[in-house]
């Protein structure tokens, strides 16, 4: 719950901002305070600008022109018909013993500097329907509520009890079923809090219990690779095991010819499979939640589409996605494609196309792989192929390997051939739990990415000394797209090489160390939560959507993963 404080001579007024849990509600709370001994009639006086837009987009005057009501001397409705040329919503503002006169006035050009800075469009219009009249009282909470809910309750006090018992109630729960976060710092709990925001309900046609992942706010929906990659810091880490069956369950109906969904298709919408590894992150969100639950039964009924994932693969799926029999090694991609996690793209130009044999995109093969036999064998089901497969990939891994400095190719078999470029894909090798290479190249790995890409927020996505690094992430969209993946620093990396790290040195505590600089972060930009990127060179001021699932979910997961081996002592690799 984000705090303004404010000072006028010896009077502070506070203002308190936040959303109601599970509703499309906010809530406005400002209290006042000044010296008892000194009597005081204050009002306050706040003007409601509104707007029907999408969130990439910006107004115009007259664009749309709501049904503005007062009901009573405290309410205000303010309604966008059917018909009217943009979404129908009906938005109820309330406030006890204030006064609503209602406006229909139209402020013109807004300056959105940050706007202009990245590129886009700078100037907005917002319409003015009514202005509040608010008397407040010293040390007393007053307010006000805006919502799309029909009931929404206008009361401030019981409002902000209702936010601080849900955060109480979502940290009770989580540290009642997940040991490792009874006793953990205020910084994970935060996490934890951080983790409930992304989560939220999508229910299917015969599913009422579907689930998905917000990739980050406020640019992005629900994407398939991020949300298998978020899935187990969001739901494992955090004792949600109903909300990881259901998110597992709901994607798996969108998953044809072997591939998941890049973006969860929208009512009446196709869906999109432009990316390669995301149903390679979807086996490896399986292994993990059975892991963790023991449900077997369940794993039992999805088991012929983890199946089926493997097959379409190893035969050839879309967008040149094949098994090369004569390595082991999948290959993938094409002129125009990006389909890694590396998928900038600025109208023709695709940033980092990465076609060939992606170092990380075999790694989760791999893996994949020995999850796959690990099932079968689990499901007394034959589990010989995916034994011979894995036992072929993990010979034909070692192409990767630079003798010269200890690191991997980012891509092999490219169309110029092998790219050796230095980039943090290759720490997706040692870090996940079945890893194709020897102990002394995985410490080689984790030394090279240490000392060259490792930051205190996350890895670099390039190192300093390539030729298309790229310091700052900033400009218009053709600059900040060209520096998202060259050079940029990302958050969801740094807990995958906390858990690299331990798996070569079996130092848990300093494997720990490394997420701590985090908590500083959860004071610089969203607040509570972590931000999607940062620069490269220091002071890496944070960047992108300043609340990013899987960031939040990957250091969360590296921390309790780590935090469970402390307690057991365990530090075997």
């Amino acid at each position: 719950m984000p705090v303004w404080r404010f000072a006028f001579g010896d009077l502070k007024l506070e203002l308190r901002l936040w959303l109601e849990p599970g509703a499309n509600t906010v809530y406005l709370a400002y209290r006042p305070d000044f010296p008892k001994q000194q009597q005081r009639s204050l009002r306050l006086r706040i003007r409601l600008l509104v707007n029907a837009r999408d969130h990439h987009g910006n107004a115009g005057p007259w664009r749309f022109n709501p049904v503005i009501e007062p009901i009573g001397s405290d309410t205000l409705l303010v309604s966008n018909p059917p018909g009217s040329g943009s979404h129908s919503y009906q938005l109820k503002f309330q406030a006890c013993g204030a006064t609503v006169k209602p406006e229909h006035t139209w402020f013109e050009n807004f300056d959105l500097s940050a706007e202009r800075e990245r590129g886009l469009p700078c100037r907005d219009h917002h319409l003015c329907v009514g202005e509040y009249t608010l008397p407040l009282a010293n040390g007393e909470w007053r307010g006000l509520t805006a919502s799309l809910e029909e009931n929404a309750s206008p009361y401030i006090d019981e409002a902000m009890r209702r936010f601080f018992t849900h955060d109480d109630g979502v940290l009770a729960r989580t540290q009642i079923i997940v040991p490792e976060l009874r006793e953990s710092p205020d910084w994970i709990k935060q996490l934890a809090l951080a983790a409930d925001s992304f989560l939220f309900t999508r229910p299917l046609s015969g599913n009422s219990k579907g689930e998905s992942v917000i990739a980050g706010f406020p640019w992005f929906g629900d994407w398939g690779r991020d949300t298998m990659i978020a899935l187990p810091g969001l739901t494992l880490a955090t004792g949600r095991y109903e909300s990881a069956r259901n998110i597992l369950q709901t994607f798996a109906r969108f998953i044809d010819q072997g591939m998941l969904p890049n973006v969860f298709p929208g009512s009446g919408e196709m869906p999109e499979y432009n990316t390669v590894d995301g149903a390679l992150w979807y086996i490896e969100a399986w292994r993990s939640y059975v892991e963790v639950t023991d449900d077997w039964a369940d794993l039992r009924k999805i088991f012929p589409v983890l199946e089926d994932i493997i097959r379409w693969y190893t035969k050839g799926t879309r967008y040149g996605i094949a098994l090369d029999t004569q390595d082991g090694l999948l290959k993938a991609g094409g002129p125009g494609m990006q389909l890694t996690w590396m998928d900038a793209k600025v109208g023709d130009w695709v940033v980092t196309p990465r076609t060939g044999k992606a170092v990380e995109i075999n790694a989760l093969w791999y893996n994949a792989l020995e999850v796959m036999a690990q099932f079968a064998h689990k499901l007394q089901l034959s589990s010989e192929s995916y034994e011979n497969q894995s036992t072929l990939t993990k010979s034909g891994f070692q192409r990767f390997i630079i003798p010269a400095n200890g690191g991997l190719y980012d891509v092999l078999d490219g169309p110029d051939g092998d790219d050796a470029a230095l980039r943090p894909n290759q720490i997706l090798a040692v870090s996940l739990p079945f890893s194709p290479l020897s102990a002394e190249t995985r410490q080689s790995v984790v030394k090279l990415c240490g000392k060259t890409l490792l930051t205190s927020n996350g890895l670099r996505s390039l190192a300093s000394d390539q030729p298309s690094y790229t310091p700052h992430y900033r400009g218009g969209v053709k600059e900040r797209d060209g520096a998202y993946h060259q050079g940029t620093v990302w958050a969801w990396l740094l807990g995958h090489y906390a858990l690299a790290e331990f798996r070569v040195t079996q130092d848990v505590d300093k494997a720990l160390s490394r997420l701590e600089p985090i908590r500083d972060h959860l004071f610089d930009a969203g607040l509570g939560t972590v931000s999607e990127i940062f620069d490269a060179k220091p002071p890496h001021s944070p960047r992108g959507a300043p609340a990013q699932a899987w960031s939040v979910a990957c250091v969360l997961e590296a921390w309790w993963r780590l935090e469970r081996e402390k307690r057991k002592g365990n530090y075997s690799a």
